[in-house]
């Protein structure tokens, strides 16, 4: 038998008590503190004491699913099968079953007669996926309704979006709104003191760019009240275009459109971010780091900036690259030291030995926020002394929601670590001096840090050496923000054009996250003429298209 930890024990016996006289219980606990084992414990449980048939599992994705298959099955001894709409009648089942937020789609009906002609509990992973007015969300709402007990969990219990939950209420702030009796809450802060999280520290990378327009030159800079000269209003969108937040997701080349330009804010993010990698590494051998992207294009200036800065090229996962999947379990099994993501590393994946973050995303949301900083905040075990490192722009509202979580750490994990003094041998984990070629224990050859460990940069107008993370010259006050110049056509370049269409920033951002769902539907429907069409078109475009849809349904109905 399992041995639980014991906010689990706790959790399981609170959610026991709950269900003897209602239906939803929630659990709210921390990325990495167990929420899947609780689940499953509670579940088996139910199952002993005669209460219920069946268990469905909704989970965000396929691997997460996997994950609840093995500890489902190693916790109660029941097998559980991944289903689609593919399958049809679910009440031949012979086991559980699982399916991911978007499998469920077209599933009402089957899901429903199972609820109905079985006592189910519904196990929901990630509950914000179940939002009413999410895609999937009316779904989620019409098959479980006649479901007996519903498990709710969560890492992140805030919704920045406006929409509600199917099963749960949240407050005027965005919270969770449900009975304390009926949660279960593990906060960050407790999961940090438990050991099954490490501390994380943010770093707020400032920037300035300098647009150039009419001979004029207009500074955009983080905490900076942008000044647009009166006689430039007249083009149109400028006060929207020059956004600090907006200019630091803008890849920007040398004349040759390929080359990324020297000095470059991403550049200046992956430096910091790299530095720290390398540090922690002396703490944590195989560390690695995360870059969350906006896009694709996006993705591929990162991987070109990390390999210019560290010389090695880092692995990148998003929607058109074949099997992301088995490419993000590599990353996961190797030693690698960056990979860099766009929508593909989200809840649910696992890689605990990620503790660095650099954060250039489209969502500006808290619930996006706090799903990246916990893909780098999981324990790697019981001598796991490292820290957590956020690199992102220094946006206000960013600003806030890091404030938020160092508000929750204990008093002792607040703030910037202390530089490591010795450093961990990956095979014997002795502890050795920085300075140690080769480890005096197991005689293990160290591998030469990549980049160099360079506590030090050069001020370029004195000459000065100053702290690598020193935000200006100590000895004559230069300033070391990062300042990009670029031009007014630079700056306005809105969206995308993809194979000959136009498509707006917004309508790019929308379909990218649309993407993924709609080629696994039509993949699905196995229909080749429907799949070959659907190739042609951009990624990009899927808004306009799911737009044009909905145009034609509301003619029809008119």
């Amino acid at each position: 038998m399992i041995k639980l930890r014991q906010w689990q024990e706790k959790c399981k016996q609170k959610a026991l008590n709950w269900y003897e006289k209602n239906k939803h219980f929630l659990i709210n606990a921390a990325p990495a503190s167990g929420k899947t084992i609780a689940a499953c414990v509670i579940a088996n449980d139910l199952i002993e004491r005669g209460l219920i048939d069946r268990v469905i599992i909704i989970a965000p994705r396929t691997k997460v699913l996997e994950q609840w298959c093995d500890d489902f099955y190693d916790i109660t001894g029941r097998y559980i099968g991944k289903v689609t709409s593919r399958d049809g009648d679910l009440e031949n089942f012979d086991t559980d079953v699982c399916a991911t937020w978007a499998a469920i789609q077209g599933m009402q009906d089957a899901i429903q007669a199972m609820c109905k002609s079985s006592r189910v509990l519904t196990i929901c992973d990630e509950h914000h996926h179940a939002a009413v007015e999410a895609t999937w969300g009316r779904s989620a709402y019409s098959g479980f309704a006649d479901a007996k007990f519903a498990l709710i969990l969560t890492g992140t219990p805030i919704r920045s979006d406006g929409s509600e939950s199917t099963w749960l209420a949240y407050d005027d702030c965005g919270a969770i709104a449900h009975p304390e009796e009926g949660t279960y809450t593990l906060t960050y802060g407790e999961a940090v003191t438990l050991g099954y999280c490490r501390p994380a520290t943010f770093h707020r990378h400032v920037g300035r760019f300098n647009v150039k327009l009419d001979n004029q030159e207009i500074v955009v800079a983080s905490h900076e009240e942008t000044e647009i000269p009166n006689e430039l209003n007249r083009h149109p969108g400028l006060q929207t275009a020059l956004n600090f937040f907006r200019l630091a997701r803008k890849p920007l080349y040398q004349a040759d459109n390929t080359t990324p330009i020297e000095g470059n804010y991403q550049q200046t993010m992956i430096e910091d971010a790299s530095a720290k990698l390398t540090e922690i590494r002396n703490r944590l051998p195989n560390a690695g780091g995360l870059v969350i992207a906006p896009d694709i294009e996006m993705a591929k200036y990162f991987v070109k900036v990390i390999e210019k800065v560290e010389g090695e090229k880092p692995m990148i996962v998003h929607s058109f690259v074949s099997s992301p999947d088995q490419k993000i379990a590599q990353f996961r099994r190797s030693d690698k030291r960056w990979l860099v993501s766009v929508a593909m590393v989200s809840e649910g994946v696992d890689i605990p030995r990620l503790r660095v973050l650099a954060y250039l995303p489209n969502s500006q949301t808290e619930l996006s926020f706090r799903q990246a900083m916990g893909r780098v905040v999981r324990s790697y075990g019981p001598k796991d002394d490292s820290y957590a490192y956020v690199v992102m722009p220094s946006f206000d509202m960013f600003d806030r929601y890091a404030s938020r979580v160092e508000g929750e750490l204990p008093p002792t994990h607040r703030g910037e670590p202390a530089t490591p003094r010795t450093k961990v041998c990956p095979v014997c984990h002795a502890e050795c001096s920085l300075m140690e070629k080769i480890c005096p224990e197991c005689h293990h050859e160290f591998t030469p840090s990549t980049p160099p460990p360079d506590e030090w940069k050069q001020c370029s107008e004195c000459g000065a050496l100053n702290p690598i993370r020193a935000e200006s010259c100590q000895t004559c006050g230069a300033s070391f923000t990062a300042q990009i110049e670029l031009s007014l056509e630079e700056a306005l370049r809105d969206g995308v054009i993809t194979r000959g269409m136009q498509i707006s920033e917004d309508e790019a951002i929308e379909a990218e996250e649309i993407a993924p769902y709609l080629r696994k539907h039509a993949f699905a429907s196995g229909d080749t003429n429907i799949i070959r069409a659907l190739k042609t078109l951009p990624d990009q475009s899927y808004k306009r298209l799911g737009d044009m849809f909905d145009l034609v349904k509301k003619d029809r109905n008119s």
